[in-house]
């Protein structure tokens, strides 16, 4: 599909720039969910091709992000794919993160305060240089949220594993629009309602299998088990020998919308998303006179911006005291100009 086109399959009304808080729906995802929600309304049929919509988002996905289907597990929040990860560390850990990062990736670490964890945050850009032998654990955003800065993966990877710390990554405000290569890090985790403009409610989390040996799956449930259809009643413990065992049970509807929105990520192709975005923001940066940055996400400070561009209709969020804009495929030169339009007065 070109890009081009990619603007048919949505229904953005103008100056719409806060997909960082949620993504909108192209058409097809739209229409699945309309048909579902028809569908249970009537009581036309029953829930097994809902489900099947869970295994398609998660092949989906783990292509998108360069890794075995195998190895990603689904569920429908980050906090709840990390938390399994926060159980397994030992007492006494040590975890680093970015003083800003968002507490999704952060409360699971810190509520395993009662054993002994202690959490240390260190400005983003100097997350590398804090890690050392005492580091048991490195957890950060691949961007930011707050201001769309855009974590330099390899270098923190690489200091990670000279010192054999975990590596966790929250993709959320990259995977959809960034290149990610999930497999450098030891769990990444995605929420699926931003960037790849799915219903709130799905997320997804790659488990290296190293890592999964290590954790206990205490959420699991019969959607766990080694074959779905024969894990509805009784014991013993049959739970899948791969990521599936840390499944949630899926919230269907969510995972109805989920999958056409990921084919469309897949049919347009990341890069050329990447290049769309970055082209609008960095447009969007020249017009307030700043240097263009590497993000879809960027944040601007000027007075009473927040108020300026809710009068012109441009949506957009306040973040850290600034106004955040983010620009996605639906995105548009229009929604720049009318977003420069309104700040400048």
């Amino acid at each position: 599909m070109e890009l081009s086109v990619a603007g048919e399959l949505w229904d953005a009304e103008p100056g719409w720039l806060n997909t960082a808080s949620y993504g909108l729906p192209p058409r097809p995802a739209w229409d699945a969910l309309q048909a579902a929600l028809a569908d249970w309304r009537g009581g036309r049929t029953s829930w097994e091709g809902w489900g099947e919509a869970t295994e398609r988002s998660r092949e989906r996905f783990a292509r998108l992000v360069g890794v075995p289907a195998a190895d990603v597990t689904v569920g429908a929040t980050v906090s709840q794919l990390l938390a399994p990860v926060a159980a397994a560390l030992p007492e006494r850990a040590r975890v680093l993160a970015p003083e800003n990062e968002f507490t999704s990736n952060l409360f699971p670490w810190l509520v395993q305060g009662q054993r002994g964890v202690s959490v240390t945050t260190v400005p983003a850009e100097q997350l590398a240089k804090h890690i050392d032998a005492e580091i048991d654990l490195v957890a950060f955003s691949l961007v930011q949220s707050a201001d769309g800065s855009v974590a330099d993966y390899t270098e923190i990877v690489a200091a990670a594993r000279a010192h054999e710390a975990l590596v966790v990554v929250d993709a959320t405000q990259a995977v959809g629009w960034l290149p990610v290569d999930a497999g450098l890090a030891d769990v990444l985790v995605v929420g699926a309602y931003k960037w790849l403009m799915a219903p709130r409610g799905s997320a997804f989390g790659y488990l290296r299998p190293e890592l999964r040996e290590r954790l206990v799956p205490s959420a699991a449930n019969w959607f766990a088990g080694r074959d779905v259809h024969s894990s509805y009643y009784g014991p013993p413990l049959r739970l899948a020998d791969d990521a599936r065992a840390f499944d949630l049970s899926p919230a269907w509807f969510a995972w109805v919308g989920t999958d056409p929105a990921l084919a469309v990520v897949e049919q347009l192709g990341v890069a050329a998303i990447h290049d769309h975005n970055v082209a609008l923001a960095n447009r969007f940066l020249a017009g307030l006179g700043r240097p263009p940055g590497r993000s879809a996400i960027v944040t601007v400070d000027v007075p009473g911006a927040e108020e300026k561009l809710a009068r012109a209709g441009v949506r957009a969020a306040v973040r850290a005291g600034r106004v955040r804009a983010s620009f996605h495929i639906y995105s548009a030169d229009a929604d720049v100009e009318l977003a420069l339009t309104a700040l400048a007065g």
